[in-house]
């Protein structure tokens, strides 16, 4: 006997196993909860039920293949964005298979279905040139301007997540010797980013602008709230087209809060830092997710390829042609 409709599982999956027993972050839940949403849209159109009327039976192995197949071609999600809606699917019928064991096999066949590959794109990244050209976009004459221009002086070196910049509190930015920024990260890991020197003069004279309270953002909306993830990346955007007059190379280039995080993993990686180093900077879970950055720096490979032999080139010992070098290689 089945005790437990679809609307009363999916309220206690999120209510009891996510936040409940999992405590997991607010990040994942509002990931969790727009895939639902999307799901919920899609069979209100396919099978004109309402999301409270809705069944588990409606929503078998097929169904969530049509919606999959749905986000890709509608929608014009990508491989990466249908994996993690699959993803958020799963977790709710690994759920159900355990709380409503007469839904058993049809959480086996929704369990099945396999991600989908996808091509990985080289990562995108700024050159000096243009973080430059970034960082003179924004008009210091107002008052958006300045924060947004601490705000990139921040995001390019300290690397931190789109959601870790718009979650920084005014007490998470620690000034004067040792200048650092704190944040929780990904899978609730703390951890603090130095600042440079330049970087800390200009966030302390925008925190003395500002005059937060200790718990307000350091970057806050016009009317004083937190700012959005979609308007951190619309300002960004919107200052690239700006810089694209300066620097015309970024024409080409998508500019994203995220590559201005894969931005200051280069710059390290370039710069020398190990690769541990560059994992515990961006708080990373694995030292192997930045080998990514090795397969971007084209002037690694390039240096390695000065170290090989040119090809139809016989080898030989070098011989001087010259007395004095000869004397001088002979000591």
């Amino acid at each position: 006997m089945i005790s437990s409709s679809f609307p009363a599982l999916l309220q206690t999956f999120f209510l009891d196993r996510l936040l409940r027993q999992r405590q997991v972050s607010s990040n994942t839940i509002a990931g969790y909860r727009d895939s639902f949403r999307l799901l919920l849209q899609f069979a209100a159109i396919r099978i004109g039920k309402a999301p409270s009327d809705i069944e588990m039976e409606d929503l078998d192995a097929p169904f969530i293949g049509e919606f999959l197949d749905h986000l890709e071609r509608d929608r014009s999600n990508s491989a990466r964005t249908r994996n993690a809606r699959l993803a958020a699917i799963r977790s709710f019928y690994r759920y159900v298979a355990l709380t409503e064991p007469a839904h058993a096999l049809l959480c086996q066949r929704v369990l099945a279905m396999p991600s989908k590959r996808h091509e990985r794109r080289p990562v995108e990244f700024l050159n000096r040139a243009e973080i430059d050209a970034l960082l003179a976009a924004p008009d210091l004459s107002t008052w958006i301007g300045r924060r947004d221009r601490a705000l990139l002086l921040v995001a390019i070196p300290t690397g931190l997540r789109v959601s870790e910049l718009t979650n920084l509190r005014c007490q998470d930015v620690v000034l004067g010797t040792g200048a650092h920024v704190c944040c929780s990260g990904k899978g609730r890991k703390n951890r603090c980013t130095p600042l440079r020197k330049e970087v800390a003069v200009v966030l302390n004279a925008w925190l003395h602008e500002r005059r937060g309270l200790p718990e307000e953002p350091v970057f806050p909306s016009t009317r004083g709230g937190f700012l959005s993830r979609d308007a951190i990346e619309h300002r960004v955007a919107r200052y690239a087209t700006i810089a694209h007059g300066q620097c015309p190379s970024l024409q080409h280039k998508k500019v994203t809060p995220h590559v201005l995080r894969h931005t200051a993993a280069m710059e390290l990686l370039q710069h020398g830092v190990d690769r541990s180093v560059i994992a515990l900077w961006l708080g990373h879970e694995s030292v192997e997710t930045t080998q990514m950055y090795l397969h971007a720096d084209l002037r690694l490979k390039e240096k390695a390829l000065s170290r090989t032999a040119p090809i139809g080139v016989k080898p030989g010992r070098y011989q001087p042609d010259d007395e004095l070098v000869a004397f001088l290689v002979s000591l």
